[in-house]
């Protein structure tokens, strides 16, 4: 019998999608272009972005595959690139809608396989919080959002502000996930800025919440992290005696101590090392980490859950870090997901 296990960090994409650039006048968003059976290409603007199998469309391949490596639920959320800050506001508001009908249709055909997450044009508060409230109607359990926004919207800006209220209102969980990563100018080689500047945006966008005093103005907001928190665990000692050593420069939002804050957010399990799984469960605590595959990509754990479950910990701890800590930041019943061959 196995424990009832929930990946909160999984990616999805419709099979089909419009021709973005040929109804908005413009370019730069996603095409996919499907050159042989079960596989497309991501391209942006006739460049190559990335490759796909049809796990990354296809809910029953990916039931499939999950019932191989004893995931019995997934939470789905758009992949990154697909945020579009950059567009114009409506326009990234049609493209949001087009992605959260398409996970919500999931979600209902299989509401027992499935959780689903949807995307919002952060950079129109405004309309992102109208499309937050239509995602919770459609029995979505809350948001993706980027580790920030544009240029000179971290986190921390007041600006998105309303977004967050909103989401501390309806009780929606928000999942934060590096995106556009800082100072790619600089790393065209070696993946760079998938792993390094991934981890550096998911500091940024923990700090700017922290610092810009978003955890303290919304206190019942949920939210979980990508990548074990990326390198904020790692420097939280860092930051820390920053904020002592100049609070002039560090607490002039915010003037209550970094450290505080952890146990108030949780993180996935995604780190790949054994010896980081167990730091971040001492740095944020049992009770905050959550099982996180990044499915379908070649940077995510190839069999989900496998890290946590090679820590040997004991059975009480395993079921948090499997389902536990999902189910709390995601506000559901274990009940409602327990299947015929699950214990209870």
């Amino acid at each position: 019998m196995s424990s009832l296990t929930i990946d909160i960090h999984t990616h999805i994409l419709p099979e089909k999608m419009p021709d973005w650039a040929s109804r908005f006048g413009y370019g730069g968003f996603v095409q996919l272009e499907h050159h042989k059976p079960c596989c497309a290409k991501m391209m942006i603007d006739g460049k190559f972005f990335r490759e796909i199998e049809d796990n990354c469309w296809s809910a029953e391949k990916r039931m499939h595959e999950c019932d191989h490596h004893r995931v019995h639920v997934q939470v789905l959320s758009t992949v990154p690139v697909m945020f579009s800050y950059w567009a114009k506001p409506q326009d990234a508001l049609d493209l949001s809608r087009f992605l959260n009908d398409h996970i919500a249709e999931i979600v209902h055909r299989y509401p027992k396989r499935f959780i689903g997450l949807g995307t919002i044009p952060m950079q129109a508060p405004d309309l992102a919080a109208q499309e937050l409230e239509r995602c919770m109607k459609m029995g979505l359990a809350g948001v993706q959002i980027g580790s920030h926004i544009v240029d000179d919207w971290n986190l921390s800006s007041p600006a998105i502000f309303p977004v967050f209220e909103t989401a501390e209102k309806l009780g929606a969980s928000v999942f934060v996930h590096p995106w556009e990563m800082m100072g790619q100018e600089r790393m065209p080689r070696y993946w760079l800025p998938w792993l390094v500047g991934m981890p550096a945006e998911t500091s940024l966008a923990i700090c700017s919440m922290i610092f810009g005093g978003v955890f303290e103005k919304y206190p019942r907001l949920k939210v979980a992290f990508a990548h074990g928190g990326g390198s904020f665990p790692a420097t939280i000692g860092r930051i820390e005696h920053g904020y002592h050593c100049r609070p002039d420069l560090v607490a002039i939002h915010n003037d209550i101590n970094p450290r505080n804050y952890l146990g108030k957010f949780f993180v996935d399990s995604l780190v790949h090392d054994e010896k980081t799984l167990r730091f971040i469960l001492d740095i944020f605590g049992n009770n905050r980490v959550a099982l996180g595959s990044d499915y379908p990509f070649p940077l995510g754990e190839n069999e989900p859950g496998s890290l946590i479950r090679s820590l040997d910990l004991p059975s009480d701890v395993t079921e948090q870090l499997l389902h536990g800590n999902a189910l709390e930041w995601l506000g559901l019943k274990k009940e409602h997901f327990l299947q015929a061959g699950l214990s209870s």
